[in-house]
């Protein structure tokens, strides 16, 4: 490694893993990554890949996300297989941080009170920021000296007004527990805005635009001048659109009618959260989008349905952002299921004839890169723009440590 400082190490704690990619921010070159997995287990595994190399994978001990780390940075600075002479190459880490409620619209440099921000939105965040403080705290044991850096998930959706992130309850509920729309994706949404703009050759300050970033969660932004006025996720990830195991939008009187047949909160948080969207409703129990399209294909009727209600509520979404945001220069899907699915992309923008989209068929064939996929004559341009969450993670915590 060069003695430039622009040695990135990213960092994304789960509750039970650590996944890390080491960048080079000179060339935006991503040097390795990997993960440690099961961590609290005695099957706990580390997974180390250099572009080029063979991947390593061993079962380590990690009892903790501190021990994970330790073992990733020894191997970050093997003689054998590590791309560092020492951890002091790394100049800063950044850090995938879930929630911070609406103390933050930016990423940040962590420091004490920003620690007390991710504890104080363990409630809004009970899976997640738990996991991102102990990989936090962990850098800070590991890496003494170095910068962390927040890269908050709900950050890029603080610009939202007022009368789009807030619900229609009794007052009380916003001012004394802070319930209201907060939209996630955040880093992902960021990126594709920016992406997106460049691809376009817009000032991103300048770009309309509605982001569907689709996967096994799923969710849609309305960009206005470049930054967010509306979202589809609101409180929690449960809210908008048909997921992978998530039911997305409902009648707030089913949770009600549910209680009231005996089904406990932590039930239907299950139920709610892991146990419906395709995996429920497409016959084939899996949550995979490419086994529904398999289902519907071979003659699955409910799986077939599947695909319809997810392709229902994506449009659905779209004709309204598409009017909030006074006409997109685009639309722009993202995601894995939204980079990758021809199958889905074409059913979703046959429900947008009436906002002018005209899909090419053959441009629709490519996945996984930036290409129009709608004809010359459509009204609209619809695009496919990767997204790169952890190089946006990156690029954050470089301008940060550069002080910018």
């Amino acid at each position: 490694m060069s003695d430039q400082k622009d040695t990135i190490l990213v960092i994304n704690s789960g509750s039970s893993s650590l996944k890390f990619m080491l960048f080079k921010m000179s060339t935006e070159t991503m040097v390795v990554k990997g993960l440690v997995e099961r961590i609290g287990t005695p099957q706990a595994n580390l997974v180390y890949q250099r572009p080029g190399f063979d991947k390593l994978e061993q079962p380590i001990q990690a009892d903790d996300h501190g021990q994970a780390l330790d073992k990733v940075c020894a191997t970050l600075c093997d003689p054998g297989v590590g791309v560092l002479k020492s951890l002091s190459e790394v100049d800063a880490v950044g850090h995938r941080v879930l929630h911070c409620g609406e103390y933050y619209s930016d990423s940040v440099a962590v420091d004490e009170n920003v620690k007390k921000v991710i504890r104080d939105c363990f409630e809004l965040g009970p899976l997640h920021n738990p996991a991102n403080l102990q990989g936090i705290l962990a850098c800070e044991k590991a890496l003494p000296g170095v910068m962390n850096v927040a890269v908050i998930d709900t950050a890029f959706h603080q610009t939202m007004p007022k009368y789009a992130y807030l619900y229609a309850l009794p007052k009380k509920f916003y001012d004394e527990y802070k319930i209201r729309k907060y939209g996630f994706h955040g880093t992902s949404h960021k990126f594709v805005t920016y992406a997106t703009a460049e691809y376009l050759g817009k000032p991103k300050d300048e770009l309309n635009a509605v982001i569907c970033h689709l996967g096994n969660g799923s969710s849609i932004s309305a960009i206005k001048n470049g930054k967010v006025l509306d979202t589809s996720m609101g409180l929690t990830p449960l809210a908008g659109l048909v997921m992978g195991t998530r039911c997305g939008d409902l009648d707030p009187a089913v949770v009600l009618t549910m209680a009231r047949k005996g089904y406990s909160i932590d039930e239907i948080d299950k139920i709610m959260n892991k146990q419906s969207g395709l995996l429920a409703i497409n016959g084939v129990n899996s949550s995979d989008m490419r086994d529904t399209e398999a289902a519907a294909k071979a003659g699955n009727p409910d799986a077939q349905n599947a695909l319809d209600m997810f392709a229902h509520r994506i449009a659905f979404y779209i004709g309204g952002y598409f009017t909030l945001v006074g006409g997109p220069d685009a639309i722009v899907f993202t995601g894995g299921i939204g980079e990758n699915s021809v199958n889905s992309r074409k059913i979703i923008c046959e429900r947008l004839k009436a906002l002018g989209v005209e899909l090419d068929e053959e441009r629709n064939q490519q996945r996984g890169k930036a290409c129009v996929i709608s004809s010359d004559s459509s009204k609209v341009k619809c695009i496919v723009m990767p997204t790169n969450e952890e190089l946006m993670i990156a690029r954050d915590t470089y301008r940060i440590f550069q002080g910018k």
